[in-house]
């Protein structure tokens, strides 16, 4: 497992926690990682980006009518939105938002990938610095591994490898040599697909505890992966899905 994440083209350069309520998102995890706000006016109104570290990482978004429940959605880095809508469209995708532009940002859309699981495509309307060391890992929990395996092959170029029956059929996607992210069959056969993304901790134990505290649902852990590190998955008080994860020493 990649513990960072860079702004290269085909890699997660954004998360957004969507929801009817960004001001009780903003409250929950700035109490719960120690986050800070900055606030930005791209066109006619205010985005919360998160601050850490004296860099922005993601933000905070009111979900659109017809929107999926709460939830956190990557930003993946491409060459041309329009050429990746179209890569998933062929590929059986299809799109939930977009392509829209974003004055002073860049051009971006929403794509579903054929099981349901949400994605965005980002194309940055200039240099980004990079956005490391608060989101580490981008994991997807689906109903079907080999479908969603050719799904983002197909958009976005990616790769999967096996790690060994020890990790129990876990993908790694790549981008050439590169982890960007993983693939998982969902343990919760009922659940819709989703991504989860990751945040780095130095205790996860503790920072779920706190979750817990500040009315978030343990769903999986805290739990040590063999060679990897310890995790932990919740939902937020709203029910957006994050997860905790501290490597090993």
């Amino acid at each position: 497992m990649s513990t960072g994440v860079t702004t290269a083209t085909r890699k997660f350069v954004w998360h957004e926690q969507v929801s009817s309520d960004p001001q009780q998102a903003q409250d929950f995890y700035t109490k719960l990682f120690g986050w800070e706000i900055e606030i930005f006016k791209p066109g006619e109104f205010d985005y919360a980006a998160i601050s850490s570290g004296g860099a922005t990482h993601g933000g905070f978004s009111k979900a659109m009518e017809g929107a999926p429940p709460p939830h956190w959605l990557g930003h993946v880095r491409v060459e041309s939105v329009d050429e990746a809508i179209d890569r998933a469209k062929a590929a059986g995708g299809s799109v939930a938002f977009g392509p829209m532009d974003m004055e002073d940002v860049g051009r971006f859309a929403i794509i579903s990938d054929p099981q349901g699981a949400f994605v965005a495509t980002f194309q940055p309307g200039g240099d980004m610095p990079p956005s490391e060391g608060v989101f580490v890992w981008d994991e997807l929990a689906t109903t079907d591994p080999d479908a969603a395996a050719s799904f983002y092959g197909d958009v976005f170029g990616w790769t999967t490898e096996d790690m060994g029956s020890d990790f129990g059929g876990y993908r790694l996607f790549k981008a050439g040599e590169t982890q960007v992210g993983g693939l998982m069959k969902n343990p919760n056969e009922s659940a819709p697909p989703i991504w989860i993304p990751y945040v780095a901790t130095d205790d996860v134990d503790g920072t779920a505890a706190k979750a817990k505290d500040l009315g978030g649902n343990l769903f999986m852990g805290p739990m040590d992966v063999p060679t990897v590190g310890r995790i932990a998955v919740l939902a937020d008080p709203q029910g957006a899905v994050f997860g905790l994860f501290q490597p090993s020493s």
